[in-house]
């Protein structure tokens, strides 16, 4: 029983906690987004401390004054009155304690009566050593042990010809808990040579409490009016402040999103929100046709690279062939002229690779590239692609490794732009391995596939990996290229795996290698989300085994993934277990 009240006792907790959190942090981005809110809320806050800081100043004045002017009435009143209560026993002729005591009676029915005093009750009291046979007498004698304390008597004996005054609680006369505030003032007058008495007299403070209350109850009510008028009035010129900005802020946006057209409104008037807004929108216009001249520049400088690599065409076929026939008469001719026949041709296909990626990278910049996509295994594109290198892996002496997953990894793209994607990677890997392994991994999932080419070559830094994809760019200037690279394959890459939704990221460490990973969508409009492999596998110590065995098919058969056994070991098939991916190991 008690365990399921603690538990509902956390949860409600839990609950409680959660729903905080939410509310501040809606509270907090509320606060954070809205400019016209921090200057609202910040008007409030120093208005309403300027208005507490002005009540209390004002309450405390006032109530001094009440207090002071009416402690000052209350001095005068009762100096009077003890001046003729003396005058009264002095001109008395008591002879004995009978008449003594009628005097003290008639006193006090007197100031109750006829003084016209505002004091409420009056008290008579002997004198500590007193030796008068008389009793005390009051107005009102429940309140003498009450309103009277020992403190003030003394105080009243100690001052002699001097009043004292002493605050007090009066209790209502019907004998609730009720209090009423009061003041207290006694003094002592002479009745017979051997008779002194002390007199006090009780005024209520009831009247300037409830004047006091009033003038707390007018300032309370003033200051919410001031406060609510300053968040009216701070509200009104901010909104008139805010708003041209939220304006500027949203045309300024639409601008960024492409519509240049957008204008702000408001431009017309004298004052700074329209300065502001002809600024805007002239700073717009400006914008406006430099992007256009950008634009017609940019078109231009499309076309010219599309029409020079057209016609360079023409001349080129007609060099290929001259250069072909003297290529094949090279034994005819003596050894230099041979090898300058030789040299010719080589740069002629170089040149006619580069016309090509031009011809490709200006189809991307003019948005005229289109995918024919269909649905295939990648599996199969990058054992075809591998194998295309095989030759230039043997000449490099560098083993490559094809690790394959056991499902399908199939997927809707265009086969002519992903295999030059996977063509460029794993060539780039070849050539910069320097005789260390190189890694072809291949990884599905139910939203993606995706290929990792790795390296343990020369690697990159951080900054080269940066500009890997740049055009014409290459990190050592230096190196020379023996497959005749443009220097657009990896910027033609990204544009090929941009346009099927995809991604290609790149990793390098001096010394360590490099990795490039290719992320295709499954299906088209397909969020690829999570890439399925890293980018950046474990690393490898150089020359070390990288665990992928050389298996050519399964057991159960050949696979259309499979390609012809490299290694010339028959035993490295039949060791295969059918449950493990397959993993193919080129030389």
């Amino acid at each position: 029983m008690r365990s399921g009240l603690a538990a509902r006792l956390r949860r409600v907790v839990a609950r409680a906690r959660v729903v905080t959190v939410r509310g501040t942090r809606r509270a907090v981005a509320q606060w954070r987004s809205s400019l016209q809110l921090r200057v609202v809320a910040t008007a409030l806050t120093i208005g309403l401390a300027a208005i507490v800081v002005l009540g209390l100043y004002l309450s405390t004045s006032v109530r001094d004054g009440i207090y002071e002017q009416r402690i000052a009435a209350i001095d005068r009143e009762t100096a009077a009155l003890t001046a003729q209560v003396s005058e009264n026993f002095s001109t008395a002729s008591t002879t004995s304690g009978g008449e003594l005591q009628t005097l003290l009676l008639d006193t006090i029915a007197t100031l109750t009566v006829t003084s016209g005093s505002t004091a409420e009750d009056y008290f008579l009291l002997q004198a500590p050593g007193g030796t008068a046979q008389v009793s005390d007498v009051a107005s009102r004698g429940d309140l003498t042990d009450v309103v009277i304390s020992d403190e003030l008597r003394q105080a009243n004996v100690a001052s002699e010809d001097d009043q004292v005054l002493q605050a007090v609680a009066i209790p209502a006369p019907d004998g609730t808990n009720e209090v009423r505030p009061g003041v207290i003032v006694g003094s002592t007058v002479q009745a017979s040579p051997d008779a002194t008495f002390e007199i006090y007299y009780l005024y209520s403070m009831e009247p300037e409490q409830e004047t006091l209350s009033f003038v707390h109850r007018v300032l309370l009510a003033g200051g919410f009016g001031m406060l609510a008028l300053l968040g009216v009035v701070t509200w009104t010129m901010a909104r008139q402040t805010v708003t041209p900005v939220t304006r500027a802020a949203t045309v300024a946006e639409r601008l960024a999103e492409g519509h240049l057209s957008e204008r702000m409104p408001g431009a017309r008037g004298t004052d700074e929100m329209a300065s502001l807004a002809r600024s805007f929108n002239e700073m717009a216009e400006s914008l406006q046709d430099q992007i256009r001249r950008m634009e017609e520049l940019s078109a231009m400088q499309r076309r010219f690279v599309s029409d020079v690599s057209h016609e360079l065409r023409t001349p080129l076929t007609t060099i290929r062939m001259a250069s072909e026939i003297i290529h094949e008469s090279r034994d005819q001719l003596d050894e230099d002229a041979a090898r300058s026949a030789e040299l010719l041709l080589g740069q002629i296909d170089r040149f006619e690779s580069l016309l090509s990626d031009l011809l490709e990278i200006s189809r991307f910049d003019a948005g005229a590239a289109v995918l024919d996509a269909e649905r295939r295994d990648l599996r199969d594109l990058v054992m075809s692609v591998v194998e295309q290198a095989s030759p230039l892996a043997e000449t490099k002496d560098v083993r490559v490794s094809v690790r394959l997953p056991d499902a399908d990894a199939a997927a809707d793209f265009d086969p002519r732009r992903i295999e030059r994607i996977l063509r460029n990677l794993v060539v780039n890997a070849i050539e910069h391995a320097e005789e260390r392994p190189v890694e072809v991994t291949v990884a599905e999932d139910d939203r993606s596939v995706a290929v990792v080419v790795r390296d343990y070559g020369v690697g990159m830094t951080k900054q080269e990996v940066e500009h890997v994809f740049d055009r014409f760019w290459r990190a050592d200037p230096a190196r020379a290229r023996t497959t005749g690279g443009s220097g657009l394959g990896l910027a033609i890459a990204l544009e090929d795996a941009h346009l099927h939704a995809g991604r290609l990221d790149a990793w390098g460490r001096p010394g360590q290698g490099a990795s490039f990973r290719l992320t295709l969508p499954r299906s088209a409009g397909v969020q690829i989300g999570e890439p399925p492999i890293t980018l950046a596998p474990a690393s490898h110590e150089p020359g070390a085994r990288t665990g992928q065995v050389p298996v050519v098919r399964p057991p159960t058969g050949p696979t259309p993934t499979a390609i012809p056994d490299l290694s010339g070991d028959p035993a490295a098939s039949s060791d295969r277990s059918p449950d493990r991916p397959t993993d193919v190991e080129v030389h």
